[in-house]
């Protein structure tokens, strides 16, 4: 928002500091590093432009809150999900916007959360951002749709609500296309059990690349059980046992993947030499710290959450309608991130 035709970045460019130095200072917002130098340098600035973040006084006089609400479904506790909230207050910062989040734990009948999302409005809100702790179909409450209202992580089971996901085919396909570039034919999928997008998206993504390749997708390389680190090191020995094993594995998330890290260790097994394995999420806990380090797809997470403000934003200028908005949900790159777990097949050992 800009005040007498003067913005937020007009006040950083000419204090020579950042949007959110700027948004720092002139909310007086606490616990934050910024030297008494650089406060005067921005209220000096922010004098000689003419610019004022009086928020209440705006309200007043726009009926504009400036405020944004984030219903969080358990992400504010899931430190890599937590990018979401960060991409979200980045963009909100730079349209002067300031972010009221609420963490809800997540409902098993999908969620209508009805109680928190009147909490924000209540609070006088002018939007909402919905985020979900993992990529799912939800029923949103009915009074979600009072404001306008974007869904981060998940899609609305009616269809009307703009929302960003990942792109879950195109993050299976970057990862087995990695391992078949590698010159993997024989390629495990140790997938999730669960009745989610991304079980069913990274297996369409995973029999995608085999087919382009011309290999056959054999059922017996497909596996599934709960996506967790002790599921995963079953799956991997099971699918590892026998005589014609695959030379490639790529795991659900990588929590299967540090399962199956175990499960080969246990049968002499090394990575790469004898087994590649990718995973997914880049949970960098866990893949950072394998060794090898684990080559996998990560998760847009910040670029989520900066894209449902920027779409919020869209919706709030007044000259949105439905022919503008995106048909069905945006889908965001999923990068792989190449670590040591893939190196090209050896020849097995001979008995």
């Amino acid at each position: 928002m800009a005040v007498n035709g003067v913005g937020i970045r007009d006040v950083a460019r000419l204090a020579g500091v950042s949007i959110t130095t700027v948004s720092h200072v002139l909310n007086d917002t606490p616990q934050t590093r910024v030297s008494a130098e650089t406060r005067a340098r921005v209220r000096a600035a922010a004098a000689q432009l003419g610019y004022g973040p009086n928020r209440a006084a705006r309200a007043l006089r726009t009926n504009r809150s400036g405020l944004i609400g984030l219903l969080s479904e358990e992400i504010a506790t899931t430190p890599h999900a937590g990018r979401i909230i960060l991409g979200a207050q980045d963009a909100a910062r730079a349209h002067d916007l300031t972010l009221v989040i609420v963490n809800a734990e997540r409902e098993s009948s999908g969620g209508s959360h009805r109680d928190d999302v009147q909490t924000l409005i209540d609070r006088q809100v002018e939007a909402v951002l919905y985020a979900t702790m993992y990529h799912r179909e939800v029923s949103v409450p009915a009074n979600l749709r009072d404001v306008p209202a974007v869904l981060i992580d998940a899609t609305d089971r009616d269809g009307l609500l703009p929302a960003v996901v990942p792109d879950e085919v195109g993050g299976a396909v970057a990862a087995v296309t990695h391992l078949v570039e590698a010159g993997h034919r024989r390629i495990g999928f140790l997938n999730n059990v669960d009745d989610v997008p991304a079980t069913h998206e990274r297996l369409v993504g995973y029999k995608q690349v085999l087919h382009r390749h011309g290999i056959v997708a054999e059922d017996r390389l497909i596996l599934q059980a709960p996506s967790e680190t002790r599921p995963g090191h079953a799956l991997a020995r099971e699918v590892l046992a026998g005589d014609d094993r695959p030379t490639a594995l790529f795991c659900y998330n990588d929590r299967m993947a540090m399962g199956a890290y175990q499960a080969a260790a246990e049968l002499g097994l090394d990575i790469p030499r004898d087994l590649s394995i990718v995973g997914f999420d880049n949970q960098e806990l866990i893949a950072a710290n394998l060794f090898p380090g684990l080559t996998t797809v990560a998760l847009p997470h910040y670029e989520m959450g900066e894209w449902a403000v920027e779409m919020l934003v869209h919706l709030l200028s007044g000259d949105a309608d439905h022919k503008r908005l995106p048909d069905g949900p945006t889908r965001l790159h999923c990068p792989l991130v190449t670590r040591g777990s893939v190196a090209a097949p050896r020849e097995p050992r001979k008995a």
